[in-house]
């Protein structure tokens, strides 16, 4: 049960844990935010405005980097590696969050990429960088690089799903796959955000945009409210439930939701729209817009 309160934390917890003197290799603040590699300059604006304590987090550099495909999940060693110099161990508790206008947007791939590597503690800060600020907590340009921590990562593969997993169950119809992009993009209405990438969805595949997931201000809708949006949507969370997005990214936003109403078993399809899109035959791909 604590796994779940923790899934997010408040501003406020934050705050007087940064207070208390709390923050340091016991605790370890992460900015998410994800920055595609065409604006990657972008990250170093991030680091100049930050919560006290914070590292950054870079999506584009803790990856598979050998994939074709952006942002895939990386090796066990790669993880242990890329954490353990951001002075995270196997004892840390990792708040993370990004600078999205949505409130969160990339956090939860971060919080979802340490549960996938068997680290348990870890949480999203909720309404993300954007309330911390509205919420009047300070903000520092200062960055001093953790002292480097060993970091023992075991992937959990049994929440990694592949095409050819998406394929058989196109075929089979066991597990419930949720897609958390717009409903424009899902639909093939709106245009993807990689210019080689048609809008659509895989047949079977269920729109819940990730945004319907948080209130208008950014933070979290409460357990009961989660609920809701799955069952309007027609999701049974007593029956297997994978995620899809873009990129493996929002996507997340789905799994967190998930665990917090005490389902903790859902599959990330980590190459999501983009690799199957590029994979798939043109009679997969559903679409009310332009045809393949």
């Amino acid at each position: 049960m604590v796994a779940q309160i923790h899934a997010v934390v408040s501003a406020q917890w934050l705050a007087n844990a940064a207070k208390t003197k709390l923050v340091g290799p016991k605790l370890r603040v992460l900015d998410g935010t994800y920055v595609p590699r065409s604006n990657w300059n972008h990250r170093h604006e991030i680091s100049q405005k930050h919560i006290p304590g914070a590292s950054f987090f870079d999506l584009n550099e803790c990856c598979d980097k050998s994939s074709k495909y952006d942002n895939m999940l990386p090796t066990a060693s790669d993880f242990s590696r890329y954490v353990g110099d951001l002075g995270i161990g196997n004892d840390t508790h990792v708040v993370v969050y990004d600078t999205s206008d949505f409130g969160s947007l990339s956090a939860p791939r971060v919080w979802w990429m340490f549960r996938v590597f068997g680290h348990s503690s870890v949480s999203v800060l909720d309404g993300g960088f954007k309330n911390w600020v509205a919420d009047g907590h300070p903000v520092a340009s200062d960055y001093t690089k953790p002292e480097k921590r060993d970091f023992k990562a075991s992937l959990n593969q049994s929440w990694v799903k592949s095409y050819e997993d998406v394929l058989e169950n196109i075929k089979t119809k066991k597990v419930q796959v949720v897609d958390s992009r717009s409903a424009g993009r899902f639909r093939g209405t709106e245009p993807e955000a990689k210019q080689d990438v048609l809008p659509g969805h895989f047949p079977g595949a269920i729109s819940i945009p990730f945004t319907s997931l948080l209130d208008s201000s950014g933070k979290y809708h409460s357990t009961e409210e989660l609920a809701k949006v799955f069952q309007q949507a027609g999701v049974d969370l007593e029956k297997p439930l994978w995620a899809s997005c873009s990129l493996g990214i929002t996507a997340c936003h789905v799994i967190l939701a998930a665990h917090r109403l005490g389902y903790s078993g859902v599959g990330l399809y980590d190459g999501s729209w983009t690799e199957f899109f590029k994979r798939a035959p043109p009679e997969l791909i559903v679409s009310e817009g332009k045809k393949v």
